[in-house]
């Protein structure tokens, strides 16, 4: 599976992702690449892929990405190899991503999970966002970016409200455990070994739903 994570700045979608990896080993990052500086702290290949305007746009005639988008002034932008890498090794993904660039990755790839992590309340959003340092000019400026977003919260597949990081990472692991017993994911890779069954499962009739 591919599950694409979508929040507006400061929901605090950061801490909830990398408490969720801690906890799922079995879920491989995609990694995104930006334009944007790199922050104290932050490390080329684990936290973002940083390229510059110009290598960004180069990778953009080169077909690398399965989906940009510029925002706040900055490209951003979904390496195609990681995820066809993580398909062909069996392996779930998990990309974090703004509404445009989920969009354009549901109309690429039908079986991806759009997940929205959304926020309490405007105030509480409000308080995020002051703590985190902006000031008056950027902070309504992603107040009305959070209100547009939120407005595309319906053409998602899960709304999580993260009030509380413990609750909002164990719906969210709730939400990627269920999906592992969906019927086109045995469909893909049955996980079990019967012949008998599976043969069953595949050939026989069933009276009740196909009267």
């Amino acid at each position: 599976m591919l599950f694409v994570l979508s929040a507006p700045s400061g929901t605090g979608k950061t801490t909830v992702v990398d408490r969720l990896f801690r906890n799922r080993p079995d879920i491989r990052k995609i990694v995104t690449a930006t334009t944007r500086p790199k922050r104290e702290g932050e490390v080329q290949g684990v936290d973002y892929i940083f390229l510059t305007p110009e290598e960004f746009e180069i990778r953009i005639r080169e077909g690398y990405f399965l989906e940009y988008a510029k925002v706040y002034g900055s490209y951003y932008g979904t390496p195609k190899e990681q995820v066809i890498r993580n398909e062909e090794e069996g392996v779930d993904s998990l990309l974090v991503i703004d509404v445009q660039g989920a969009k354009r990755l549901k109309e690429s790839y039908k079986d991806c999970l759009l997940l929205f992590l959304m926020p309490p309340s405007f105030e509480e959003l409000r308080r995020r966002l002051i703590n985190r340092g902006y000031g008056k000019e950027n902070l309504e400026e992603r107040l009305k970016k959070a209100r547009e977003e939120i407005a595309c919260a319906r053409y998602f597949d899960y709304i999580v409200v993260n009030d509380f990081i413990d609750k909002a990472v164990e719906a969210l692991q709730t939400i990627i455990s269920a999906q592992k017993y969906r019927k086109e994911k045995f469909l893909k890779k049955p996980s079990i070994k019967d012949e008998k069954v599976l043969e069953s499962f595949h050939k026989d009739s069933c009276e009740v739903f196909e009267k």
